[in-house]
């Protein structure tokens, strides 16, 4: 089997962290099960030696080599490239991701996808980042049905700073959304353990252990009723990144996102809304080459500004 050869210097901010950890950031869009199975296959070396312990805590300065198989078939399918651009250089972009796309192809939707239009638009992107599982340029995700900013690397050093910012907590995030119902506080911070759900596998909720540390602030900019029933803007900004985090943690206060029918906001008075009301507005980002703090806002799409207009 073909083998690719991809080798890292280890930054002195990441000494001390699990080898696995350190390795999801260098190469994005590898998962940590896919990624402790080349450990455990030692395929992940460091001087001539095998590091088979995913919990090994890497040290400033060693260089890691990573030997990685490569796929098969798994090549996504180049598609036409058809989103708005907010931002581009040589290093990286920001689009506007429209609500119903999925970021990168997965089980049910192999096409379709942010990544295909991107290997549309950049035919290089497969060969230069260093991807294994059909995600290049992927170093954060919005949820099909959210719209918004989304960031996207070019370069494997953008690749790896970016996914770093993500991953240290360098970037601000803000987002927008419609709730059902009103919050009882105008404003405030939710913090709690995020995990999967104890019963429905498929769905997120706030935990009392095996979760990880998740923390939204919100603020109540204005409310009002749609077919009678109770509704509100939210402001919301998180300092983590925790799958379905808005989500989850404004359905643990009572105010599901609207037209979010996992998490409880859906109504029968509110059918027509056609996707959870959840929107990436704004999102601040240090440069992957430069590390001047960049600032982007993607406007608030046709069907949220439908659906504001209704209250």
């Amino acid at each position: 089997m073909n083998r690719k050869i991809l080798s890292f210097q280890i930054d002195p901010q990441e000494a001390g962290t699990r080898l696995d950890r350190c390795l999801s950031r260098l190469i994005p869009g590898s998962s940590r099960t896919y990624l402790q199975k080349l450990i455990a296959e030692g395929l992940v070396t460091s001087e001539g030696t095998a590091l088979t312990v995913p919990r090994y805590p890497v040290r400033a300065g060693m260089r890691v080599t990573v030997e990685v198989p490569e796929p098969e078939s798994t090549e996504p399918v180049a598609e036409p490239f058809d989103f708005p651009i907010l931002y581009e250089d040589e290093a990286m972009l920001v689009i506007a991701k429209p609500a119903g796309v999925v970021v990168h192809p997965a089980a049910g939707n192999p096409t379709g996808t942010v990544v295909n239009a991107l290997l549309g638009r950049y035919p290089h992107l497969a060969e230069t980042l260093a991807c294994t599982s059909g995600r290049p340029g992927i170093v954060h995700r919005l949820d099909k049905d959210t719209s918004g900013c989304l960031v996207i690397a070019k370069t494997p050093e953008a690749q790896y700073k970016l996914s770093s910012a993500f991953a240290w907590r360098e970037t601000g995030k803000t987002y927008l959304a419609i709730v059902r119902g009103v919050p009882r506080r105008p404003e405030g911070e939710i913090t709690g353990l995020i995990g999967r759900h104890p019963v429905n596998r498929q769905k997120m909720a706030v935990v009392e252990r095996n979760g990880k540390l998740a923390v939204t602030r919100y603020r109540l900019v204005r409310s009002g009723i749609i077919n009678g029933v109770p509704v509100s803007l939210m402001e919301v900004k998180i300092l983590t990144g925790r799958t379905h985090q808005i989500r989850v943690h404004l359905s643990s206060i009572g105010i599901p996102v609207l037209g979010d029918a996992t998490y409880g906001g859906t109504a029968a008075a509110l059918s027509g809304i056609g996707r959870q009301m959840l929107h990436a507005w704004k999102l601040k980002i240090p440069h992957p080459l430069t590390g001047e703090e960049l600032e982007f806002t993607a406007p608030v799409p046709e069907d949220f500004q439908t659906t504001l207009n209704l209250f």
